[in-house]
């Protein structure tokens, strides 16, 4: 069994992650050079932690030097038969102060990129937003100031002007649960503020709504016809049992929120795909809830062509006495070297669950796992894990295809070892082996493997992949 024949195989990266140059060219600085040097920032919203942790002291500066070796990087994405490469935008590389004036030589390195990419019949999804917020707009207010969203459209437009001829499929925020909940609210992340609701539900309206006028420039810019999405964190569910109870339960779970944060599904999807916040949020918000002005909603709302969303793990749920609880996993469920568990099932029902819902095309943006990689004496990266790990997950996510759903790619996260973010270099989820002190790449046993799976359109998941050598 296969998946449909224009099934879009790929991986996916961010800037800050890979990129390295942090100095270099123009380029101006991000919260997350901020957070990495450890130097307080002045003038910037209140409830700012004092210290950052990154694992051992590591940074992003240098990271894979991919801004360096794109064209190493892109060579291999060719061997490995990927069919596209989802990248982002450093902000602060193309707009050194956000708005303003332009740093041409960070443009010239996208621009570049995207014709490697072409060139070697790989298609370019580009993300504009993946976290790394430029550090002079944070200083006057980041996504708390109404102004990010014009802010936001500005840098839309020079990134659509001068890749808008080549590049046709766009997504505008990576992943708003984590550079809000956690960068915002919990301050575990750059810019690490931890604001009170209703400030955190404004910068979320506030990078909504830029969602909007992202959506809208990228139409306005860019030449003939455009793919526009975003990328969210599907918050995934999935039924204890296959009863229709439980399997309702995982349902209702999903289109809910659970606690009092915007760790959830709808608040977001909600807003973009139905033009409005769902109910029990704005019941479980209270007066702490956004009020948002005339034109806001429509403003988010703009129309998308598909949602990619970010999965790597679910958690189980059964129907109790007519209401929905969480079940305890037993202490052998498998777990990823993050300490994440292992859930395949949630390649089915997140999918599910989002296309049911929203009635759009899904993209799985980002799917796959940590785990304690090296090179060994054979001189090769032997990664069996993170083969049964995708296999697993990629034959749920081709049940969800047989079952109706309509996706329409896979990204695997990620193409190479790179920065993973507080965790520094200790987390290894590339299908590509980087030593961060040579920077020398080595293809893993896991590219090779996936590069069958992208020739075969997916058949070869029927095979076991350790009756050969990779």
């Amino acid at each position: 069994m296969t998946f449909p024949n224009n099934f879009v195989w790929g991986a996916a990266s961010s800037a800050y992650q890979i990129e390295g140059a942090w100095n270099t060219d123009g380029r101006g600085e991000s919260v997350w050079d901020t957070m990495c040097h450890a130097r307080p920032t002045i003038g910037g919203p209140v409830n700012k932690l004092p210290q950052p942790t990154i694992w051992n002291g590591h940074t992003g500066d240098v990271a894979c030097d991919h801004y360096h070796r794109s064209s190493e990087d892109v060579a291999i994405m060719k061997s490995i038969g990927l069919k596209a490469y989802r990248f982002s935008i450093s902000w602060s590389r193309v707009l050194p102060d956000g708005i303003g004036s332009i740093n041409t030589k960070g443009l010239d390195f996208y621009d570049r990129l995207v014709n490697e990419l072409l060139a070697a019949g790989i298609t370019p999804y580009t993300t504009l937003f993946h976290w790394d917020y430029p550090e002079t707009l944070f200083r006057k207010g980041g996504w708390l100031n109404r102004d990010s969203v014009e802010w936001f459209a500005e840098f839309a437009q020079v990134v659509a002007d001068r890749l808008g001829d080549r590049v046709k499929h766009w997504m505008t925020l990576n992943e708003p649960q984590v550079f809000l909940q956690f960068g915002h609210g919990d301050g575990h992340n750059a810019p690490r503020l931890r604001l009170g609701t209703r400030e955190l539900l404004l910068a979320c309206h506030h990078a909504l709504m830029s969602h909007g006028r992202g959506v809208q420039v990228l139409r306005a810019r860019c030449k003939g016809p455009q793919h526009v999405g975003y990328a969210p964190v599907c918050v995934t569910k999935y039924p204890f049992t296959d009863s229709k109870e439980d399997q309702a339960a995982a349902m209702q779970v999903m289109a809910s929120l659970e606690d009092h944060n915007i760790w959830c599904n709808t608040w977001y999807n909600d807003a973009i795909f139905f033009g409005r916040y769902p109910e029990d949020g704005l019941r479980r918000f209270g007066a702490d809830a956004p009020k948002p002005a005339s034109g806001d909603m429509e403003l988010i709302s703009q129309k998308c062509d598909f949602i990619g969303v970010n999965i790597y793990e679910g958690a189980p749920v059964r129907m109790r006495d007519g209401k929905p609880e969480l079940v305890t996993r037993e202490a052998t469920h498998p777990l990823t070297a993050y300490r994440w568990p292992v859930e395949p099932k949630s390649l089915y029902w997140g999918p599910k669950f989002i296309h049911e819902r929203y009635k759009i095309p899904v993209y799985i943006t980002e799917n796959g796992l940590s785990c304690m990689d090296w090179v060994s004496m054979d001189g090769k990266v032997h990664d069996p894990q993170r083969i049964d790990f995708t296999r697993r997950y990629l034959l749920e996510l081709r049940r969800a295809v047989t079952d109706g759903v309509d996706l329409r790619g896979y990204f695997h996260w990620s193409i190479l070892d790179n920065f993973e973010w507080n965790e520094g270099y200790k987390e290894r989820f590339g299908l590509v082996h980087v030593d961060f002190t040579t920077l020398k790449r080595t293809v893993k046993d896991s590219a090779r493997w996936y590069s069958n799976v992208i020739a075969t359109n997916g058949k070869s998941l029927d095979e076991d992949p350790f009756t050969r050598a990779w």
